[in-house]
């Protein structure tokens, strides 16, 4: 049995929804799930899991919340290689560019992405849903 942590950052609610489906899909697909919020993880918990799927919704202009998420993120991003890894996040407005530019950077990271991000428009809605729910169901392959 796969161990998968679904980390997150979320100040509206929509990005913790996001992660409550991600590790309801990989539930579903029998693995083990830990969610947290992304103060509660580090480079200390990396090594406990087989899979990280990481949720952000989008700040400003399009990047990832600076304060508590992007630190955390970037103090583990060396210790995901050989790890499966899947983002997530929720947006106001804007196209998507946070989560190319993130998915891009995982990748010039050599990270094992399971996808190209899944966005939700706030809320998710039941296909964004379905996705966030395939999403974990990945991080279990």
């Amino acid at each position: 049995m796969s161990n998968v942590a679904v980390v997150y950052w979320s100040d509206t609610g929509n990005t913790e929804a996001m992660a409550k489906l991600v590790a309801e899909g990989a539930r579903s697909a029998g693995c083990r799930v830990d969610v947290m919020t992304a103060d509660n993880f580090g480079p200390d918990k990396v090594s406990q899991y087989d899979a990280v799927a990481f949720g952000c919704p989008a700040m400003g202009d399009e990047i990832l919340e600076e304060d508590v998420f992007e630190p955390m993120f970037s103090s583990v991003e060396g210790l995901l290689r050989g790890k499966k890894v899947g983002i997530f996040g929720s947006y106001d407005w804007g196209d998507g560019q946070w989560m190319r530019d993130w998915a891009d950077r995982c990748r010039a990271s050599g990270l094992d992405l399971a996808n190209d991000g899944v966005i939700a428009n706030l809320y998710p809605n039941d296909a964004e849903a379905e996705d966030c729910r395939k999403l974990g169901s990945l991080m279990c392959l």
